[in-house]
């Protein structure tokens, strides 16, 4: 879900930070048709507890986040007569441009539909297909890049942690799981070409998936050639090697790890969509991490949603989700107007169908499996991973970063990783691993 760009190069606002770059208007708009519990995920249940209690009675004082509650309430209780009437008035106080609860309930109601009809996977695949086209829905990203932080803190979290693990290597090979259009690595680039002693050597190997393909509008030729021209415009070597493959089908032969090289390896928004025990005997998602610590990588860098999704029964994710999402859509609403097209096109087409995952689909089919950050943690170390702390610097730039943002974003450090959040909510993690 990484955002892409055009080819241009400006100033970076910081060392190893992220570019200015200018909003693209949106285009038309079209209508939308148990495992065992860390702390953190007990934390996530108590916080949630209360609202598994919420009775089916006096529904008129309620308000509509309760309402949505007590549908998916009724679903989780196989209640299709309750259901069928709560969904209804649901759908009778929703609105794509309407509050932020509004709006996310409008996509609540019609995950919660799709659950019901067994139908949530054809509609997650139309979402990311029918509509829009590659590019639109490239600049509906750009827009989402500009107007909330979440991307940007990514991006710089990462590539602060790399560049400090790397200072002094003359060879490096960055592993990006998801490649995009590569634009995460234009400002790395350019710090890393003005460096007193000179540029390294960098080599970048891309793993690609069909969704990036999709929205990029072409194949992998395009990131080669768009880091081709940051390797001519500011004099450092770059070789780039894309792997088109999904990234649990991995081989280390397909990465071309050389000696001599420092390794770094990013997992971007992105290992949350490989399968675990829960959903494979073989847990692809530890057998990935298993990989990447054979590689013997000097940095690895996990940026993730911060919410408890992956194994959690339906009504508790239903709500986890409810908070999530909630805290996402109010960031956006202090940026964009309520009526704005620009603002539905993003919500529709950026979010909407991760929230349909979520909420309609199981097994296989449900590929959002979001863990928090105790979780990783835990996955890592068990892999053989010891954390690399982020640094006070790349705090710095962080919060530098968020000055030009609502104050209500929220910054915290927390055992040497990130948390960047809306208000009191979390909502993406920061850690880097060696």
């Amino acid at each position: 879900m990484a955002p892409d760009g055009e080819d241009q190069f400006t100033t970076p606002s910081a060392s190893f930070g992220v570019t200015s770059r200018p909003t693209t208007s949106g285009q038309r708009n079209r209508s939308w048709s148990h495992e065992g519990q860390s702390s953190d995920d007990a934390h996530i249940e108590k916080r949630h507890k209360s609202m598994e209690e919420v009775s089916l009675q006096g529904l008129p004082s309620i308000n509509l986040k309760q309402l949505l509650i007590v549908c998916a309430k009724a679903l989780s209780e196989n209640n299709m007569k309750d259901f069928d009437h709560l969904i209804e008035k649901a759908r009778s106080v929703v609105s794509i441009s309407g509050e932020p609860i509004q709006r996310l309930g409008a996509y609540l109601v019609e995950g919660l539909v799709a659950r019901k009809e067994a139908s949530g996977n054809n509609i997650y695949h139309a979402l990311r297909c029918r509509e829009p086209e590659g590019k639109d829905l490239l600049s509906y990203m750009q827009i989402l890049y500009e107007i909330c932080p979440y991307l940007k803190f990514g991006y710089m979290a990462a590539n602060g942690a790399i560049a400090e693990a790397c200072r002094n290597e003359d060879r490096i090979h960055i592993i990006d799981f998801q490649i995009g259009q590569g634009i995460q690595w234009m400002t790395l680039l350019q710090a890393l070409a003005a460096r007193p002693g000179g540029p390294p050597h960098m080599r970048i190997t891309g793993i690609d998936d069909p969704f990036s393909k999709y929205v990029r509008g072409d194949g992998l030729e395009a990131v080669e050639k768009s880091l081709a021209a940051i390797s001519q415009r500011f004099n450092i070597p770059v070789e780039f090697h894309g792997v088109p493959v999904l990234a649990p089908d991995v081989t280390k032969d397909m990465l071309d790890v050389r000696p001599g090289e420092a390794l770094a390896v990013n997992f971007p928004l992105q290992l949350h969509h490989t399968a675990d025990e829960s959903v494979d005997m073989s847990n692809p998602r530890d057998g990935l991490l298993r990989l990447v610590k054979s590689l013997s990588p000097k940095v690895t860098t996990l940026v993730e949603q911060e919410s408890n999704t992956n194994t959690t029964p339906f009504f508790i994710r239903f709500i986890e989700t409810l908070d999530y999402y909630l805290a996402i859509f109010e960031s956006i609403d202090v940026s964009l107007p309520r009526k704005s097209k620009e603002r539905i096109n993003v919500e529709q087409h950026c979010l909407a169908r991760d929230i349909v995952n979520i909420i309609a689909c199981e097994g296989k089919e449900r590929v959002e499996r979001h863990e928090l950050l105790g979780k990783w943690k835990s996955r890592l170390t068990m892999a053989g991973f010891c954390q690399y702390p982020l640094s006070s610097y790349v705090n710095s730039v962080i919060r530098s970063l968020l000055k030009c943002y609502s104050e209500h974003y929220d910054l915290v450090e927390k055992d040497g990783a990130m948390l960047l959040g809306w208000k009191e909510r979390k909502l993406i993690s920061a850690s880097a691993w060696h």
